[in-house]
């Protein structure tokens, strides 16, 4: 019996991507095809401007072939996509301003002309 369950959301990394779909493992035992159909309500010219290999993204279960263990998988209507929230750090100035920078600058400058001679 399949641990997943048809309509919920789960999290998957995307392991293929095709012309006609996008493979993505759930679990060591599970995995799913997103087909090019179930990507946008638009059309889909190239899958990889929606999806990156090795991405992890929220995806729907559509349907589940219990013997197989093969998922059949959509993101359209759901966004499969988190937004990450960046804590703001506060900055603190130092008495020092741009002056270690221009203090580096030739340094890393020199260095690197030294391995592009390499």
């Amino acid at each position: 019996m399949t641990p997943y369950k048809k309509g919920k959301i789960v999290k998957g990394t995307v392991t293929g991507i095709e012309n006609y779909g996008a493979f993505i493992s759930l679990d060591e035992y599970y995995s799913g095809l997103i087909h090019i159909s179930e990507i946008s309500h638009g059309y889909v010219k190239d899958i990889n401007s929606f999806l990156k290999i090795g991405e992890i993204i929220d995806v729907e279960i559509l349907d589940i072939d219990e013997a197989s263990g093969q998922l059949r998988l959509s993101i359209k209507n759901i966004p499969y996509r988190k937004k990450q929230n960046f804590k703001r750090k506060k900055i603190h100035e130092t008495s020092l301003g741009f002056k270690t920078l221009a203090y580096k600058l030739p340094i890393w400058i020199e260095k690197s002309l030294k391995n592009m001679e390499k």
